[in-house]
């Protein structure tokens, strides 16, 4: 039994059916299914011990407190992380990211530059924008010249003295390249800049060591490794963070407050301002002990199989074109695609009526989409629930496109 055929039962919302047809969920890479252990956790938490953290000597307060610190204990492991301090709760990648460049953005001085590149996510974009328009920065990319890979020669040509900080992406939510980001990070560590990644799309698919990567931050997302909405982790290097200024300020945040100052809490609570996604960090708990008892390389080989077998089937069809390094070359769970004559939006919606759910759109990239001179794609992603059979299907579903368009 496969990988995917032996979670399917974990999953209850796999078991419906739409339009007439099996649900054939491929769309994880916007947000994945939920294993029932995940809902049951979330369940049994609001159910036996919700309370506020922190700040109760009560049993349920002591209770939810023990739930929540240990859900950062959780992920601390799960990620490689060197301690629990370094691990904050944010409501989401988009959220982290905009944490670190609030943060690093204070120390930015006109002329220094922030380096992203052309496959970035919308969420890895913006806030540098606003960053260096707010403090008179200079925002800088590096090309995607080939459609595929990174630009590494012009990378190196970008990075300089006056460069502050990277933002990458780890695996980009539209090719599925994998970005060497342990060599980025040791480049741009060497020219004295910081470095942000952006993990959403590696997070749930990918084994990893915060330590080996070495990056100063890494951000990714709840919802889209097997947990609930409205949770995001943002990793940061304990000595960065140290000597950083929280951006948002409230309770929880502070030891001691005066009526014209206030002395910062320790980490990583300095940067948890406010009540936190409580019940979220319980799923997400849950969620990274589902995939740890899968074991995250055993989810990897998984996946790629499944995204292997969906660019080989996609691109053998006549008037498909399939973006992103080639088969057989590691890759994210993703395939974006396009149907000769067909745009993205009718494609899926057709693909809908047959039960199968797929991505269309410029998938917040749009500099990614100018690049490949188009406007949008199709795009299939893969979770651990996932089968080939599924692949199949989809690869079957697509051929017809034409036809019914």
């Amino acid at each position: 039994m496969t990988l995917g055929e032996l979670c399917r039962a974990d999953f209850p919302i796999l078991s419906r059916t739409v339009n007439g047809h099996p649900l054939a969920y491929l769309d994880s890479a916007a947000s994945s299914q939920k294993p029932r252990q995940v809902i049951e956790a979330i369940q049994r938490y609001y159910e036996r011990s919700h309370a506020n953290v922190h700040r109760s000597i009560h049993t349920l307060g002591e209770e939810a407190t023990e739930l929540y610190e240990g859900a950062r204990d959780a992920v601390c492991g799960f990620i490689g992380a060197r301690s629990r301090e370094e691990v904050l709760f944010t409501r989401g990648t988009t959220e982290a990211i905009n944490l670190v460049a609030q943060l690093v953005g204070r120390t930015l001085r006109p002329a220094d530059e922030v380096l992203v590149t052309e496959m970035e996510h919308h969420s890895n974009l913006i806030p540098w924008q606003m960053a260096c328009r707010d403090h008179g920065a200079v925002l800088r990319a590096v090309p995607v010249p080939d459609g595929r890979h990174l630009d590494l020669d012009a990378f190196r040509r970008l990075l300089g003295g006056r460069t502050r900080i990277v933002a990458v992406t780890h695996v980009s939510n539209v090719l599925g390249t994998i970005n060497p980001v342990a060599d980025l990070v040791r480049e741009a560590h060497a020219a004295g800049a910081l470095v942000l990644v952006d993990g959403a799309q590696a997070a749930p698919h990918l084994a990893l060591d915060m330590v080996a990567l070495g990056a100063d931050f890494y951000a990714f997302s709840g919802h889209k490794l097997l947990g609930p909405t409205g949770i995001g982790v943002l990793y940061g290097r304990k000595e960065v963070l140290e000597r950083l200024e929280p951006a948002w300020g409230g309770g929880e945040m502070i030891k001691e407050v005066w009526i014209d100052h206030a002395q910062w809490n320790d980490l990583p609570w300095r940067f948890e301002p406010g009540t936190p996604p409580i019940a979220g960090a319980v799923g997400l708990a849950a969620a990274v002990e589902y995939l740890d008892k899968l074991g995250m390389p055993r989810v990897t080989v998984h996946e790629q199989e499944l995204t292997r077998r969906a660019q080989d089937a996609l691109a053998a069809i006549p008037g498909v074109t399939v973006y992103g390094p080639p088969s057989g070359e590691g890759r994210g769970a993703v395939v974006a695609f396009n149907v000769e004559g067909i745009h993205p939006h009718d494609g899926a919606a057709v693909l809908d009526e047959a039960g199968i759910a797929v991505r269309a759109g410029h998938h917040c990239a749009q500099p990614l989409m100018k690049r490949l001179g188009i406007a949008g794609t199709l795009r299939a992603s893969f979770s651990v629930y996932n089968t080939a059979a599924e692949v199949e299907r989809l690869a079957r579903a697509v051929a017809t496109l034409p036809a019914q368009l």
